[in-house]
């Protein structure tokens, strides 16, 4: 099966077994999004705020919390306050399950907050669940 429903998913993730799990995970359920990796916030900032998000395509970001330099949150934060990118759907994909964090990602506008969890097994779970997300999702493409 091969979906791509037109979405490119952007994702921030400074961790190159994480990332690369993530994507050997989506392509196992069947979802083929062009995806663009950043391994840092700050890289992930520069593409959103220059001119790597083009007009007629539609985006999907996930984001780990934990980077060097800007931090998810940050970037988050950028993101939806943002008047041209506030409507990228945001998932957190992180290690961190601390309740307070989690908070103030939903508070900041995250769409949703996947904790990763440690074993490969339950972290393949997670990622499988959200590549099945993904094959219904629909987002909005840039004007």
């Amino acid at each position: 099966m091969n979906n791509d429903n037109g979405v490119i998913i952007l994702m921030a993730e400074d961790d190159d077994g994480h990332a690369r799990l993530v994507q050997e995970r989506f392509e196992s359920v069947g979802v083929h999004n062009p995806l663009i990796r950043f391994k840092d916030g700050q890289e992930t900032w520069d593409f959103l705020s220059g001119t790597g998000v083009e007009a007629g395509k539609a985006y999907l970001l996930l984001l780990d919390i934990r980077m060097p330099g800007l931090d998810g949150v940050e970037v988050l934060k950028r993101v939806k306050n943002d008047a041209r990118l506030r409507n990228m759907p945001v998932i957190m994909l992180t290690t961190t399950d601390d309740p307070k964090e989690i908070s103030v990602c939903y508070e900041l506008g995250c769409n949703n907050y996947l904790t990763k969890p440690v074993e490969f097994e339950k972290f393949a779970e997670v990622v499988k669940r959200l590549g099945l997300f993904l094959m219904i999702l629909r987002v909005d493409k840039f004007k």
